[in-house]
């Protein structure tokens, strides 16, 4: 199956031509990529990788940085993440990949390929890595302020995701509170957990704290866009300089540095577990087409295993799998057409 991977070039911290040596190390075995973004940089970058199935489209505006990505997605179609999603769109491509412009990203996907078939908000899902199998984080950022049904969906296309990607069969699916008790949290986590608990088949567990996550206590972990995105950096951040500092401890002495090399083959294994390069950045679930959202401090690594992440999914079929999971549970919303009254007269200008 040949698979075509749009990538919009602009937003990442180390520049376009970070991005285009990633995707060009990705564009290989079938894989095509449609690079948006400033043509002199890319195509410099790419002149190391003669053989890569890479396609430059010159696009030098990013919007990436507005302030409010919506009207940035009208007043500029010709940016290069409005160009890259309009190619799935167009059918020129298959999914896209943003380099860290999450809020940009999610206004063209709305804006051009709508919603998927029953689903309320989109939400982006992050996996967390652990030793046994990664936790799933939703919403990891799409979704500020959401309402209760949005939550609800959420634990649905949580548990969809991860039986579809990560293989578990019957995940526990878990809300994020400040506390295990039904009544912690405020009304909305509240409301949310009433919701839950009256699906049998949804395999909640109940509410969870942020101690539990890395504790791989659930599978699934369902919570707003704000709070998850917190979640998730606290925990990179955390897990960043913990590595650090065992690697300082051990540098500080010369037995320490005698330990190190007995342990340098599991700190290595430990250092790539925790690399969210190697993850490859988060799933945009929900959207007409699939989306992956890469870290904008990624280095070309990690680019390279987003394009390779988003081929992966259009091959697996990742959004047919999650929708049928969703409508098997009963979960996608059923949008009622606005009928005009019996008495109201359409009048017709054309």
């Amino acid at each position: 199956m040949s698979v075509t991977v749009a990538v919009d070039a602009t937003g990442a911290d180390l520049g376009p031509a970070e991005v285009a040596r990633g995707a060009a190390q990705a564009a290989h075995g079938g894989l095509k990529v449609l690079l948006f973004g400033p043509a002199a940089p890319l195509e410099e970058a790419l002149s190391e990788f003669p053989s890569a199935d890479v396609e430059v489209v010159d696009a030098p505006v990013s919007i990436a940085k507005e302030a409010d990505p919506a009207r940035a997605v009208r007043q500029h179609p010709y940016a290069s993440i409005v160009q890259a999603v309009r190619a799935v769109k167009d059918g020129d491509a298959d999914a896209f990949v943003a380099a860290g412009a999450t809020g940009a990203a999610l206004a063209a996907g709305m804006s051009l390929l709508g919603r998927a078939d029953g689903i309320r908000r989109p939400a982006i899902a992050a996996q967390i890595p652990l030793p046994e199998k990664a936790v799933t984080l939703l919403d990891m950022g799409a979704n500020v302020s959401v309402r209760p049904e949005h939550l609800e969906q959420f634990a649905f296309m949580g548990r969809a995701f991860s039986q579809a990607v990560v293989g578990i069969e019957h995940p526990r699916v878990a809300l994020l509170s400040n506390g295990e008790e039904s009544i912690s949290g405020t009304d909305l986590v509240r409301e949310v957990h009433v919701r839950l608990s009256s699906h049998e088949g949804l395999g909640f567990i109940g509410n969870i704290d942020g101690a539990s996550i890395p504790a791989g206590v659930a599978d699934v972990v369902v919570t707003d866009g704000f709070t998850g995105n917190i979640a998730l950096k606290a925990m990179e951040g955390v897990s960043t300089e913990l590595f650090h500092l065992i690697r300082g401890t051990i540098e500080a002495s010369s037995r320490g540095k005698a330990g190190g090399l007995l342990l340098r083959g599991p700190l290595r294994g430990l250092r790539d577990m925790l690399d969210p390069e190697l993850q490859g950045g988060a799933y945009l679930l929900g959207l007409g087409a699939l989306g992956v959202i890469a870290h904008g401090r990624f280095t070309e690594l990690g680019f390279e295993n987003a394009v390779a992440r988003a081929g992966r999914a259009v091959e697996a079929d990742l959004l047919g799998l999650t929708l049928n999971s969703l409508q098997s549970a009963g979960a996608l919303h059923v949008r009622r057409k606005r009928t005009a009254p019996a008495d109201t007269v359409v009048v017709n200008d054309a």
